[in-house]
């Protein structure tokens, strides 16, 4: 159980794709201006990513290592396919608002990233933990930074009004790149905050061992 704890945990977390290794930068910068388009993305991305994983892990032991990336593409490509007709008939509005960006998931690094450095060395179970955790990672990255410039870029949140004093660059692609760049400020630095307490908290008990012993 910690095993899969510790892929949760990365895949949301200490390896988040989006503010930690700063990955699938081109869609964050594009969709983040709407809340529901950054949402939208990211589910999609949950999806893509987590059959992709377990697929690949599947096949993992017959795909040629000579051919294995062209072949993570094709199988990529081919739920990215499905992807983009479900929600063509199904979701036409979010369809339209993801745009190109849809088709640029077959060559999104999160999705290769993790098929390279995770799905191909491990089970179908564990792989399919760290598609959803890494998934999830960023789809919960784009939605707070979609809500953020929604808000403040249009006075809206998911397309609901809140209110009519707006702050006009944040609707734009610059504003987008700046509150992907505090994004990442204050995520790491709130991580960096967690690791040196637990760092703290290691070597007190560290210590408190230590006297224990001498003592006993």
């Amino acid at each position: 159980m910690n095993k899969y704890k510790k892929i949760t945990l990365d895949g949301l977390l200490f390896q988040n794709p989006t503010l930690m290794l700063v990955l699938g930068t081109c869609p964050t910068l594009g969709l983040i201006s709407s809340a529901s388009s950054a949402a939208g993305m990211g589910l999609t991305v949950v999806v893509i990513l987590t059959l992709s994983n377990m697929l690949i892990s599947l096949f993992r032991k017959v795909i040629p290592n000579e051919v294995r990336i062209p072949c993570y593409i094709v199988i990529i490509a081919t739920l990215v396919t499905f992807a983009r007709m479900l929600l063509e008939k199904f979701v036409p509005d979010l369809y339209e608002s993801l745009g190109g960006f849809l088709a640029l998931i077959v060559v999104n690094c999160i999705i290769l990233g993790r098929a390279e450095a995770f799905a191909n060395k491990h089970n179908v179970l564990e792989s399919a933990v760290d598609g959803l955790a890494n998934g999830f990672g960023f789809t919960a990255a784009l939605t707070v930074m979609g809500i953020v410039c929604e808000f403040l870029g249009k006075g809206s949140i998911f397309g609901a009004k809140i209110m009519d004093f707006k702050i006009g660059i944040f609707a734009t692609p610059a504003g987008s790149f700046i509150i992907f760049g505090l994004s990442i400020a204050v995520f790491v630095y709130v991580m960096d905050l967690f690791a040196k307490k637990k760092r703290v908290k290691e070597n007190k008990l560290s210590r408190e061992t230590l006297l224990n012993r001498e003592a006993a």
